[in-house]
């Protein structure tokens, strides 16, 4: 079973996460050969001010 998990800054729409987990599916499937129902793609917001790029606070 593939599990992908994925780190985003806030700020994405369902639409777009939704349109990525189709893409990443289709990927998983034509390069695995794994069937897509047992793909699952999680993803994980992370709120701006918890994200330090080179120890930094982005702006």
């Amino acid at each position: 079973m593939p599990l992908v998990h994925i780190e985003l800054v806030e700020g994405r729409t369902n639409e777009q996460k939704t349109a990525l987990a189709q893409e990443i599916a289709e990927s998983i499937v034509k390069h695995t050969g794994a069937p897509k129902s047992a793909i699952h793609i999680i993803f994980n917001d992370m709120k701006k001010e918890n994200y330090f790029p080179a120890g930094e606070a982005k702006k």
